[in-house]
């Protein structure tokens, strides 16, 4: 062995891929120096059949196919000129930033009511005064006041809420002078402390079973 002709990876070339191994780097590259369009295309071919042997569970996957096309045009470095059965993958086309994700806005004073409070509060906004329409506008309430209780206090007055309700819908729903009443807050803690009681006894339970033997 010539020790002095020793090939260092440090040495070698980049790999863009390392998963597909300095080989398929080789072949491609091998592939992009082709003249012949007819036989360029063969051996891209070719190319794409071994990556997919690598996966097989995947290879015949549409949706994997056009990734392996991807792929090989990445490695080949955009230098690639061959037909394909998918869009031809672009460098710019690579680098071009997604666009933002329009996260959805809490209404900023009052984040603990949640999303869909607001779209429930819009949807009543569209409909047409009437009983269904006072229905479901008592819902909100009555979910608004379980969100807050949730969140802040162990009781909380309905003025509280109806005030909250008449600036979240813009001052279209307006319960502020109604002589509605919502669910006692006591109610609508008790699946909340009856939940917190069985984790605790759950608890218990268990310390009193630390200590016993089992057969």
């Amino acid at each position: 062995m010539d020790i002095y002709n020793i090939e260092y990876n440090t040495e070698r070339e980049k790999l863009i891929i390392p998963e597909y191994g300095r080989h398929m780097q080789k072949m491609i590259n091998h592939t992009v120096a082709i003249e012949d369009r007819e036989e360029r295309n063969k051996v891209a071919k070719s190319i794409i059949a071994v990556m997919g042997n690598l996966q097989p569970h995947l290879r015949d996957v549409p949706e994997f196919q056009h990734k392996l096309w991807d792929q090989l045009f990445i490695m080949s470095d955009f230098k690639l000129d061959v037909d394909t059965p998918f869009p031809v993958l672009t460098k710019e086309k690579l680098q071009e930033r997604p666009e933002p994700l329009k996260y959805p806005q809490n209404f900023p004073k009052y984040r603990f009511y949640g999303n869909n409070i607001k779209r429930m509060i819009d949807v009543a906004n569209s409909w047409e005064d009437g009983d269904l329409k006072n229905a479901l506008t008592l819902t909100i309430a009555n979910h608004m006041k379980k969100c807050y209780l949730n969140w802040n206090k162990d009781t909380v007055e309905d003025s509280v809420i109806f005030n909250h309700l008449y600036e979240l819908s813009d001052g279209k729903i307006d319960l502020k002078g109604s002589n509605e009443d919502l669910t006692d807050s006591s109610n609508l803690m008790r699946g909340k402390k009856k939940k917190h009681s069985s984790n605790n006894s759950g608890k218990k339970n268990y310390r009193n079973n630390r200590g016993k033997k089992r057969y």
